[in-house]
Order: structure tokens, then C-alpha cells, then sequence
């Protein structure tokens, strides 16, 4: 039998260990998608069994447009998993949305180009809703996590999804940021979060911001992102910990009836 768990946790740029979980084991996950980012360590955080993946890898070495989000997500599914929660570093596209600040999207703007959108790709169509992409059960509990700790959390923020894994140009960048209007940019979110909803799992994504992307007139490097997260990583962590408190046994939400409307 697979390895169960309730909740899961993909680790984004810089949290390759959550450091929060005790008993912990490690499992390798093949799937009908091919294999996962990463071997997958399943442990008890106060008596909730939580499982943890490095989205890009241990050592950092799968690029954005090359992470098998289907393995992923399929893999949690298959753990049982019905709530993800999910890290990521992202820039920012507005002046007050400082490098270290953390922030919690609510809607999202996709300019990906090549990935894999769906699990349905034979027999039947699925269009599922992502109006509102992200759990409301759990974007209330990051909300009530951070308050418990003192942390500012910037809310109702647009992430625009770009596919890397380079950076934008200065053109790009204050196309997203005055035309399009986002907030914070990142790699990662799609289709992450629209593959959970398919799954029929809560998802929240959590931001933290390292940089300001290059509209401010200076470009990024991934040296500035490293050395602004590595300040950060404690604070994510705290975060964390305090989340899963928070998080009520049973769902509430609307999550997972995502396939109840999404086929003709």
C-alpha cells in the first residue's frame, strides 16, 4: 500500500528541507506521468502526517519548464494528500512589495508556453474552473498563521507565470508590471496550482519576494535571490509550523468537487 499522508508541502527555491517533521522516511514515487521531482519524505508533525517535496530537486537541478508538476501532483493524490501548500520565491512587480516580504496570491496571469495543463488528455475533455485558483479554507489559515507570529503578509496579490529559466527583459517586465497590471512574478505557480484543482486538492501558494524584478532599472541575479531567501528561510519555517496548526482536520471548501462542472 502507498504511503499515506494528509497534508503536503512542495518546498520552492531555497526550503529543500522542512526541518519540521519527526519520524520521517523516505519514498520514491513512480506515476502514470513518469517519476517526481524528488524522493518524497513523509513524517508526523503533532500527530498530522505530512509529506514534503523539493519542487526542483534536493541540489536545485530541475529548471522550471522542466518540472513534471503532473508526477508531483499525482504523487500527493496517490499519498492521499488533500491539501497542498506550496512555497515559492517570486519578484516583485510593484514598488511597495519589498525583497523579503512575504505575500499571498489570489488570482494568477499565465504566459507559460510549453508544459503539460491537464491529466485528461485521452477519451474526455475536462475544463476545470480556476476563477478563484486557490483554496479560501487555507488562504484564511496562512492569513491567521501570520498574524500569530508578528509576520506582515500581503494579500490578493496577481502572480503572472512566466516559463523561464531565464529572467524577463526590461521590456517584458514593465509589460507585466503597467500593462498587465500583476503584482509579483514567478516559474513556478502554473500549472501547479490548476493540476491540484483537477486532483480535486486545496492548494495555497506562498511567496516571498527576493528581489524587484528588472522594470526597477536593475537586473536580477540568482545570487540576489539565494542570499534574500537564506534570510528567510527561518521565517518560512516558522510560518509553516504555525500553518499546519491551523489547518482543520476536515475541508470546508469548495476544492474538492473541482470536477463536479468541469465536462460536457
Amino acid at each position: 500500500m502507498t504511503e499515506q499522508a494528509e497534508i503536503g508541502i512542495f518546498g520552492g527555491t531555497g526550503i529543500y528541507d522542512p526541518g519540521l517533521l519527526s519520524e520521517t522516511k523516505e519514498i520514491t514515487f513512480e506515476t502514470p506521468f513518469g517519476k517526481t521531482s524528488d524522493s518524497i519524505t513523509v513524517g508526523m508533525y503533532k500527530g498530522r502526517k505530512v509529506a514534503f517535496m523539493p519542487r526542483h530537486g534536493r541540489k536545485h537541478t530541475i529548471a522550471p519548464h522542466l518540472i513534471n508538476f503532473r508526477a508531483n501532483i499525482w504523487a500527493f493524490k496517490d499519498m492521499g494528500i488533500k491539501r497542498i501548500i506550496a512555497p515559492s520565491a517570486v519578484g516583485s512587480l510593484k514598488q511597495k512589495l519589498k525583497p523579503g516580504d512575504f505575500v499571498l496570491p489570489s488570482q494568477f496571469i499565465d504566459f507559460t508556453k510549453s508544459r503539460k495543463y491537464t491529466f485528461f488528455e485521452e477519451e474526455k475533455v475536462i475544463h476545470i474552473s480556476v476563477a478563484d485558483p486557490f483554496c479560501p479554507e487555507l488562504q484564511n489559515a496562512v492569513s491567521s498563521a501570520a498574524k500569530k507570529i508578528d509576520l506582515h503578509l500581503n494579500n490578493d496579490a496577481t502572480y503572472v507565470c512566466i516559463e523561464g529559466p531565464r529572467f524577463s527583459t526590461r521590456a517584458e517586465s514593465k509589460f507585466y508590471k503597467d500593462v498587465i497590471g500583476a503584482d509579483i512574478i514567478g516559474m513556478t505557480l502554473v500549472p501547479e496550482c490548476q493540476l491540484a484543482r483537477e486532483a480535486q486538492m486545496c492548494y495555497v501558494s506562498i511567496s516571498t519576494v527576493t528581489d524587484y524584478d528588472v522594470w526597477a532599472e536593475k537586473p536580477v541575479t540568482a545570487k540576489e535571490v539565494l542570499d534574500t531567501l537564506s534570510k528567510n528561510v527561518q521565517t518560512t519555517k516558522r510560518l509553516l509550523g504555525v500553518l499546519l496548526d491551523l489547518i482543520p482536520e476536515q475541508r470546508g471548501c469548495f476544492c474538492h468537487k473541482g470536477l463536479e462542472e468541469a465536462q460536457f
